[in-house]
């Protein structure tokens, strides 16, 4: 008789993130690796049929409920050395703070936001676009993956003061007022990944959003995307 094999399961629905599923599937190919994709399918009832012994979230935009952290092994990736940077848009606090590089931090899904155990840090840097970083992310993310479901490490208490993100806004993508090239160029990059709400100024009527952005000596060079105010 066949023995059966364990369930790991990946909850993202990034494009971004398919070679991360692909990577893990053919390094853990003893296990059952599925993909969630839609938030409509976290939930227990669906779970419960695949019996999951994790689930990590690479990039998962919405809340986890408790019913499914409380009942299954759940990690979550942070972009930060926690507690140093929890709540929102980690990537961009880092750039607009000056951070070159930071922390991916592994950790249990809790409650209190960001505030679960610790599993795994990793060096992370933070040269490049936003979505050259994202992608960087999601090939450490494999290795911390493989290593989490091989080692089972147990979570660490997060230790340190905590400091706290706040989520940014779409209108705080307006780099109208911005004093310097360099800060302009930090946040043309920051905001350039499929997804996120592009770097922009608003005159006459119409918008103008930037990306693919080069910074060299005097001058930012970078595509530009016109579009009428709505």
């Amino acid at each position: 008789m066949a023995l059966q094999m364990h369930t790991i399961v990946l909850a993202t629905p990034h494009a971004r993130n398919d070679s991360l599923v692909e990577a893990v599937s053919l390094r853990l190919s003893d296990y059952k690796v599925v993909r969630v994709q839609l938030v409509e399918e976290l939930t227990p009832e669906y779970l419960n049929t695949l019996k999951p012994t994790w689930i990590f979230f690479p990039h998962w935009s919405w809340i986890i409920p408790e019913s499914v952290f409380g009942s299954f092994r759940c990690v979550i990736f942070h972009m930060t050395d926690l507690p140093f940077g929890r709540g929102g848009s980690p990537l961009q606090n880092l750039i607009i703070r000056g951070h070159k590089e930071t922390k991916l931090s592994a950790i249990e899904c809790a409650a209190d936001v960001d505030g679960g155990g610790v599993y795994l840090k990793r060096p992370l840097d933070l040269s490049g676009s936003a979505e050259e970083i994202l992608k960087r992310a999601s090939s450490l993310m494999v290795e911390m993956v493989v290593e989490i479901v091989r080692k089972e490490p147990q979570p660490v208490e997060q230790a340190g003061d905590v400091v706290v993100f706040k989520r940014r806004r779409p209108t705080d993508s307006n780099i109208s007022e911005l004093e310097s090239l360099s800060k302009i160029f930090d946040h043309i990059r920051m905001l350039d990944a499929d997804g996120y709400p592009k770097a922009f100024i608003e005159h006459n009527g119409f918008v103008y959003e930037f990306s693919g952005a080069d910074h060299r000596g005097q001058w930012v060079d970078a595509k530009v995307r016109i579009k009428k105010s709505e």
